[in-house]
């Protein structure tokens, strides 16, 4: 910030707070007490608005029992589907293209098992900072059709050990690629790749090109059909809110409906044959054949809920606006309050996701030290300390208060009362 009246201070944080239209949505959070919870991309806490759409289906089912697939308001039925057709719009899709399934980890697994065809290109480009899961499944994948993945992964290196260069990422991408998958927003950095561009370039090779959007799903908007990106997945347990291990979301482009889910389950069958019990099976013509087993209804409900929390803020837009500032302001804090420490995100809000990674040799006993003082934030290896301000119940005092209480650990070495962590590591 260069403005003078924008420096980083306890009044201008108030001053941001007074004048955010967003403010009041943190009164329908439970945050827990006493707590400064920075923490929302591993974890989001609970809305009273996910409490009471969980409420009421527990009392459906109290009351209904079984007729709660046919009877239930909404209908059990259909849940996933009408639940794809309110995400849609924060992953900028249609309707049908939008499913709620399985886990993260299992959709990877069904998506990239069904697209994966080594006659349009046997590599499969993906990145050297990806969060693991997204790599076991793509591995797994390839031996299942007896290709060996040190040959066909198509690793993008780091050149800094933070961010994977755009540049580089295109480079990649030749006539030999029959796959792209990557991360949205890396894990540890929070760099917020270039969809676009890398979609464009994957096309232009032939080749699809999917996403694994859990760290940007609910902080970031997306125009995944205007883009034409092939295929994508997402949990909710994030930004979203819905909870610990909340069922998972996915999107497949329209015009790969009618093929085959290489995870076929009766739950993906068309919904006017599916109780038909037919030995062979009728894929639904939308993302909905991508189901497996039976919705976990109690595993989606919550998504409902803070569904409305969403849309009542604006949108995804207004959360992405409120976000950026509000991670505009934390690494600005970092570099006048924290010179031991280094940002490790990106500055360029185009190229930023939902959360600081704030650099420092002593990340893993800073992060013990701050949630003994009540700031709850996570570390990652090497180095990182990762600060999540999720726009919808932290504020600005919020994240001052924060870097606060890291400038007061570090000026009293409160991290040296921890131990390291395992193999020496800090």
């Amino acid at each position: 910030m260069n403005d003078e009246g924008d420096t980083p201070t306890l009044d201008r944080a108030r001053e941001m707070d007074a004048a955010d239209p967003l403010s009041d949505l943190r009164d329908r959070f439970h945050v827990p007490e006493g707590e400064l919870y920075m923490d929302g991309n591993s974890l989001g806490p609970l809305s009273v608005d996910a409490e009471a759409a969980l409420d009421h289906v527990v009392g459906e089912w109290r009351e209904l029992g079984i007729h709660g697939w046919t009877d239930a308001d909404p209908d059990w039925f259909t849940y996933g589907e009408r639940l794809g057709d309110r995400l849609a719009p924060l992953v900028g899709a249609g309707p049908e293209e939008v499913v709620v399934a399985n886990s993260t980890t299992v959709n990877i697994h069904t998506l990239v098992g069904t697209f994966y065809d080594p006659e349009r290109g046997e590599k499969i480009v993906v990145d050297a900072l990806d969060f693991p899961t997204d790599h076991y499944a793509i591995r797994a994948q390839l031996r299942q059709r007896g290709v060996d993945p040190d040959e066909a992964l198509r690793v993008v290196e780091s050149r800094d050990g933070r961010t994977i260069e755009t540049e580089d990422v295109l480079a990649a991408i030749d006539d030999d690629v029959g796959m792209v998958f990557l991360p949205s927003v890396l894990y540890r950095s929070g760099q917020l790749f270039d969809i676009e561009a890398i979609t464009d370039a994957a096309h232009d090779a032939g080749a699809l090109a999917g996403f694994d959007l859990a760290h940007s799903v609910g902080v970031i908007p997306h125009e995944l059909s205007a883009i034409g990106v092939d295929f994508a997945v997402w949990c909710h347990y994030k930004y979203l809110n819905a909870g610990p291990g909340a069922i998972a979301g996915l999107y497949v482009n329209e015009r790969h409906f009618g093929v085959s889910p290489s995870l076929a389950g009766w739950w993906g069958n068309d919904k006017e044959t599916q109780f038909d019990m037919a030995l062979t099976y009728d894929p639904a013509h939308s993302a909905g054949a991508f189901q497996i087993g039976t919705i976990p209804i109690l595993a989606a409900a919550p998504l409902d809920g803070t569904l409305d929390v969403v849309e009542d803020a604006g949108g995804v837009a207004a959360l992405r606006e409120k976000s950026l500032a509000l991670t505009e302001f934390l690494i600005d804090l970092v570099d006048e309050r924290l010179p031991e420490c280094e940002v490790g995100t990106p500055r360029d809000p185009a190229a930023r996701g939902g959360h600081v990674a704030i650099e420092h040799p002593e990340a893993y006993r800073l992060s013990l030290a701050l949630k003994e003082r009540g700031v709850v934030v996570d570390f990652r290896p090497p180095n990182v300390v990762r600060v999540a301000p999720a726009p919808a119940y932290v504020g600005f005092e919020d994240v001052f208060r924060a870097v606060e209480h890291l400038r007061e650990i570090l000026d009293g070495k409160e991290y040296e009362q921890f131990e390291t962590r395992s193999g020496g590591v800090t």
